[in-house]
This record gives C-alpha cells, structure tokens and sequence, in this order.
C-alpha cells in the first residue's frame, strides 16, 4: 500500500475489523489484504464531498436557500429539544463549540461523555442533525418513486460512512403518536399565503419539499477501530485473532454533521437544476422567480 519505492517488502494485513468493510470487502473484490478495502472504505473520501458541497452551497445561496448542521447527541448525552423552531441566526456559532452543538451546557457534557469513553479504550457515536432554509415548494416529485426527495436524501445521509438511521422531521418518534399529532396543518391568509404553524413533516410532503425549513437526521454508529481491539479472525490463517489496530478518532459525530450538510446540499442544487434549468445563474433565478409568482410564494 506504500505509495513510494520501498526496499523492504511490505507485509500484508489479514486483522479484519468487526463493523468495518474489511472482512466482506475482502470476499467481493477476491483480496488477501484487508489494507485494500479499508484504504477505499474510510470516510477520509468524504473531505472531497464536503469540498464539492461547498459549491452546491455557494449554488444554493444565490437562489435564497441556506444549509446548515449541528451535533443533537453524543453517546448518552442528548441535547434539550430548543422547544422553537430553529432559525439560521441559530447557527451562527455553531463552530464555536467543540462537538458543534447549539446548547452550551449539552455540548460541555459531550465534551466529558468522549473524554470519559476514550478513557476507557472507546469509540462514541451520536446524532447529526441537517437544515435547510428557504426552499421553494415542490422540489422532486410525487409521481417517481427514484425521483422523491425524501428517498434521494435517504440515499445521500446513509451513503456516510458509519451511519445507520436517517430521519425526516418527526422521523420514528411520529410512528408513535395519533395522526391529529402527526400532521401538520395548512392555513391561510392573504399576507402569508399557504403555511403551517408546525413542522413535524421536516419540510416533506409526498416526496416533495412543502416550504418549510427541510430537517433531516443521520444517526452514526461507533466507530469500529478500537483502541482495545474487539476479537476477530486472521483471514489467512482463520485462527482468532484481535482486529487491526489503527490511528483513529474516538468520536467523529461533529465532522459528519459537516458532510451531511454536503450531502444535503448535492440533493437540492441537483433538484434546483432538475426544476429550474438555465445555462447561467440568471436564468435559474428567472426561473425561479416565475414560478415563485405562478404559485403566490412569497417567502
């Protein structure tokens, strides 16, 4: 694996990690060497997602919509639920927190939750949690199922490294509650047009963006590589053995709250293009606009 001339010969790794792809990597692409799976498996890959990201953003931002994220969970440390909706101001110092997250007195025990967990040889998942503000209703589609917004967004938040859950707005929470709790209701009134007074959907609604703010979530695993290896199997040999030990983080929760904003950010600038069109930032902004007045949206 050594990029450059070496004299001595390198040796191959045959400590597959329990919760990581080597083992199942090593069948599919007939290896010997775990190295060649996990090189190409790690989330190191996602630094080039978050840069491309960046660009979706910056194609978000002319036509209104901002993205951003913060960290809700960090093993058993649970942020308070705000009680409000949240606001972009909100996310202004997000970065000043270590673990980004917006409520001071959570992320201090975050902050002693990894310290007390790295203590003891382990690693800590958690919860991330993605907004975006300011995008027009009707964003992907009702009427194909690979072309729903909520499935694209499933896809892209799932596609991160680690992570084993995605939800939308009220995610599982809303599987437990009566519909009138459910739902969220449509008023009008000639100043604000159509809106809603909660936001339980994440900004969904069959398949499609409703106006309201898109809330998704991705709930990420520990991550496998311990520093007290877990038991495994030498895939040479097939005799136990413990897991590869590797330079690793104890907790990566806060950097993947940053791709998720990413991932987020591919899935609705390709849903802009897809509605909107346009060879030149004008013409998408032309578009949108007409469609804007066609609709009585004025947000």
């Amino acid at each position: 694996m050594n990029p450059w001339p070496v004299a001595a010969e390198v040796a191959e790794v045959h400590l597959p990690r329990p919760g990581h792809a080597d083992l199942v990597g090593t069948h599919k692409y007939k290896h010997s060497d775990v190295r060649n799976v996990l090189e190409r498996a790690s989330a190191r890959e996602t630094a080039a997602r978050v840069a491309g990201g960046g660009l979706c953003k910056a194609f978000l931002r002319e036509l209104g919509v901002q993205v951003y994220s913060h960290v809700v969970q960090i093993a058993s440390v649970r942020a308070p639920d705000p009680g409000r909706a949240l606001t972009p101001e909100d996310f202004s110092g997000v970065d000043s927190s270590p673990v980004r997250c917006l409520d001071a007195q959570a992320s201090s025990a975050m902050v002693r939750e990894i310290d007390d967990l790295r203590r003891a040889n382990e690693s800590l998942g958690g919860v991330f949690e993605v907004q975006a503000f300011g995008l027009v209703p009707g964003l992907g589609t009702y009427v194909s199922w690979e072309e729903r917004l909520d499935g694209r967004l499933a896809m892209a938040i799932c596609s991160i490294q680690a992570v084993k859950g995605m939800a939308i707005g009220g995610g599982f929470a809303l599987a437990g509650v009566p519909g009138s709790a459910a739902h969220d209701e449509i008023f009008f009134s000639p100043e604000r047009g159509y809106y809603r007074e909660t936001n339980r959907a994440g900004g969904l609604e069959g398949g499609m963006t409703n106006g309201c703010p898109l809330i998704v979530r991705g709930a990420m695993k520990p991550l496998p590589t311990l520093t007290k290896p877990l038991r495994s199997v030498d895939i040479a040999t097939h005799e136990p053995a413990e897991a590869l030990r590797e330079r690793t983080d104890s907790c990566t929760v806060p950097a993947a709250g940053v791709v998720g904003e990413a991932m987020v950010a591919f899935v609705l600038a390709d849903a802009y293009r897809a509605k909107f069109g346009g060879d030149h930032i004008d013409d998408v902004r032309q578009a949108l606009a007409c469609y804007r007045e066609r609709i009585g949206w004025q947000r």
